[in-house]
């Protein structure tokens, strides 16, 4: 190595180091393993206001949605669309039967959501969530925006079920 190139080396700065990706922070194209089961996150719904994200994932045809909220510690739960309608949202029950299963409203919010890729709403704006949880710990979730109603079926995954494996 040239003495020139030497001194180069001590002047240059070094370069930043990047920011591990969380995976509050996925996106379209990043890769994370949830229970296992390694996905491809197409989406995103972020909720800036209560530090919230639900990412639309991909594993084939499988479409899944994983929520990810920071609270005191990260809270995760992964969800299946299930079919469903309900007619007004200012009439949402608070309980809710369901195949069997009875539902009780734990949480209502609203807020300002931007989304990201492929997610049930292209574009962001004001969104209401509704959160049920059932005695079998079974969850519910039910979410509108721009006068369409979205409802998941779901179950709450442990902090070390989720990996962030690639990121953009």
């Amino acid at each position: 190595m040239s003495l020139w190139k030497r001194v180069k080396n001590l002047i240059a700065k070094p370069e930043p180091v990047q920011q591990e990706k969380s995976p509050l922070t996925l996106g379209p194209g990043d890769v994370c393993e949830v229970s296992l089961v390694t996905y491809e996150v197409i989406g995103s719904v972020q909720n800036r206001q209560r530090s919230s994200v639900m990412l639309t994932l991909r594993d084939g045809a499988l479409i899944r949605y994983l929520s990810i909220e920071e609270r005191e510690n990260t809270v995760y739960a992964l969800y299946t669309p299930i079919d469903g309608r309900l007619d007004n949202m200012h009439e949402i029950p608070t309980v809710l039967e369901l195949d069997d299963c009875t539902y009780h409203m734990e949480e209502q919010y609203e807020g300002m959501t931007t989304a990201n890729g492929k997610t049930p709403f292209h574009t962001g704006g004001e969104q209401s969530v509704w959160q049920y949880q059932a005695d079998n710990f079974k969850l519910l979730r039910i979410e509108w925006q721009d006068g369409r109603f979205m409802l998941y079926e779901g179950e709450t995954i442990i902090t070390a079920d989720v990996r962030v494996i690639r990121g953009r």
